[in-house]
């Protein structure tokens, strides 16, 4: 599978994102990709007044996303997305969509809400109902998880025991001290302990890191953007996963189930 992973600094003005989406969708095209991720907060993005999410929030029929349906409409790139979506309370969802050939094919909507570091994403998100998507792209099974989620190594291998071999990880990583470590050590160490590829889009700018990749399911970084826009290639290959999980065993090897049950939000509060 061949795969295109975009960065680029999201605006507050939807449209103009819009526009930046499909350039790298062309782009991406072009280039043959069968799955294309794209940044968390590719619909808008407010540094200084997070506050104006929810009035920014569109429903996944709304001129966003279904800009981008048409868009994909002919072709055979599957578009991984991200957007705040109304949840109907006066709060937003974060959602991803995939897309491909002018139709939706997976919807997530993230479950780890970035309450850390000083920030309270949940003063204005709703957590997603922790059920794992995964959906098929090319023949393979991706499953999709957003920023935050990656610090979380439950969340991934859920997503492997589904049937993951690709996991898309759209982000907006906040700068500060040692956070752009961290995400590298994250990013990396979800695939080597799944022994699955994944595909790490970060939103680039005046707030976040960038820092998009592509890691092999060895832990290798394939490829790399740094802090500007750009577009970033990889190809995922079956026998190079088979030798993986055959020289690395760790998921027929351990010992413990992960629990998918999601633990009441007092609770971790």
């Amino acid at each position: 599978m061949r795969i295109a992973v975009g960065q680029f600094a999201s605006t507050e003005d939807w449209q103009t994102n819009l526009k930046t989406c499909m350039t790298l969708v062309d782009d991406a095209v072009e280039g043959g990709a069968d799955l294309l991720v794209l940044p968390e907060d590719s619909l808008a993005l407010f540094i200084d007044e997070p506050h104006r999410i929810a009035e920014a929030a569109q429903p996944l029929d709304g001129p966003f996303v279904t800009g981008l349906l048409e868009h994909t409409a002919g072709t055979r790139t599957t578009v991984v997305v991200g957007i705040h979506e109304p949840a109907g309370d006066g709060k937003v969802y974060n959602t991803l969509a995939a897309i491909r050939d002018g139709g939706i094919v997976a919807v997530y909507r993230k479950v780890h809400l970035y309450d850390a570091f000083g920030a309270r994403e949940s003063d204005r998100v709703r957590p997603g109902d922790g059920e794992p998507v995964v959906f098929d792209c090319a023949g393979w099974q991706v499953g999709l998880m957003t920023c935050y989620d990656v610090r979380f190594p439950e969340m991934a291998r859920l997503l492997v025991d589904a049937g993951a071999q690709v996991l898309a990880v759209p982000a907006a990583w906040v700068r500060g001290p040692a956070k752009e470590r961290h995400w590298e050590v994250m990013v990396t160490a979800r695939a080597l302990e799944n022994t699955c590829y994944v595909a790490a889009s970060g939103e680039c700018g005046r707030r976040n890191i960038g820092s998009s990749m592509v890691v092999d399911p060895l832990g290798i970084v394939r490829d790399r953007l740094a802090d500007r826009p750009g577009l970033l290639w990889a190809v995922a290959d079956r026998e190079e996963l088979d030798e993986a999980r055959r020289k690395l065993p760790v998921l027929a090897n351990r010992r413990f189930r992960v629990d998918p049950s999601i633990r009441p939000r007092e609770e971790t509060a």
